[in-house]
Formats: C-alpha cells, sequence, structure tokens
C-alpha cells in the first residue's frame, strides 16, 4: 500500500479522468515527482518555477495543511492521505 492521493476535479484532464492515484513516496516533494512522471504537467499545476507551492493551490496530509508541516518536504508513509484543494474564489458581490 501507498500514499493514497486525492485529485481535484480541474486536475482530472491531466491523469485521464482519475479521481485517485496511489504511489510509494517518502515526502510530499517525491509524490509530486512521481505524480508528473506518471501524469506529465501535474508538477507545472501545483508548484510554480521556483518549485514552490502555487499560492492557490493546498495539499494535506491526513488533514493537515502541509504548509504548517514542513511544506514539500513532509514525510510521507504508507497508508497516508494526500488530498490536492485549488483554493476557491468567489463569494457574495
Amino acid at each position: 500500500m501507498g500514499v493514497l492521493v486525492r485529485i481535484p476535479t480541474p486536475l482530472r484532464r491531466i491523469t485521464n479522468g482519475q479521481a485517485r492515484a496511489e504511489m510509494e513516496a517518502s515526502s510530499v516533494g517525491e509524490l509530486v515527482d512521481k505524480l508528473d512522471a506518471a501524469y506529465p504537467g501535474i508538477k507545472a499545476r501545483l508548484l510554480d518555477e521556483h518549485g514552490e507551492m502555487r499560492y492557490f493551490v493546498n495539499i494535506y496530509l491526513n488533514g493537515e495543511d502541509v504548509r504548517f508541516l514542513q511544506g514539500l518536504a513532509t514525510s510521507t508513509a504508507s497508508g497516508d492521505e494526500v488530498s490536492i484543494v485549488p483554493a476557491v474564489a468567489g463569494g457574495a458581490g
């Protein structure tokens, strides 16, 4: 069993419609690299040109925002669940 990644609807065109992916990775950064190897182009949607998480993308590890952990260096283990959540803008006008 690897790390389960939940793919949000806006990124599913990159993952051929897959809502979930499972892969082995020891950190969130390695997970992003492996996702990009499996689904080319997904890394560019998650990280900026400096390799930092884009401000409008949140990545959660077991419900915890990785920005408040160790960011992309946050360790992952088999059985963990990672959710990619794009920020949503809007509200009453």
